[in-house]
């Protein structure tokens, strides 16, 4: 089990306004923030999950964010767009990994690959 990860960021801000807005649809929000370290945590019911640290991509990464339905991969898939995201794969069945894997992905202004990912039916 994960607690927690670090995505490097290249401006702390507008990666943090990119993420809160592209992960509101699964209920994320801003946990803590210190802009004097170019740093932020979000994540669910105040248990901060993801931080963003503004010091600078190194190396790209890919993140997958667990959905609770189809119409939250959905939703992130809009809001991330709509924010500045770029598509990597609107959401549909990927059959490859297994039956019931609907997911969508989106490239966040920092070159990172996000996924949401539904297992369910």
């Amino acid at each position: 089990m994960i607690d927690h990860t670090t995505i490097h960021v290249n401006e702390i801000e507008e990666s943090k306004e990119f993420y809160l807005k592209a992960l509101q649809p699964l209920n994320y929000s801003l946990v803590m923030d210190f802009p004097d370290m170019k740093a932020a945590g979000i994540g669910i019911n105040q248990k901060m999950d993801t931080w963003l640290h503004g010091h600078g991509v190194t190396q790209t990464i890919h993140i997958a964010y667990q959905a609770r339905s189809r119409a939250e991969v959905d939703a992130f898939y809009e809001a991330a767009v709509a924010a500045g995201g770029k598509d990597n794969g609107k959401p549909g069945i990927r059959a490859q990994y297994h039956s019931n894997y609907y997911a969508a992905f989106v490239i966040d202004p920092n070159g990172h690959n996000l996924e949401v990912v539904y297992h369910g039916n």
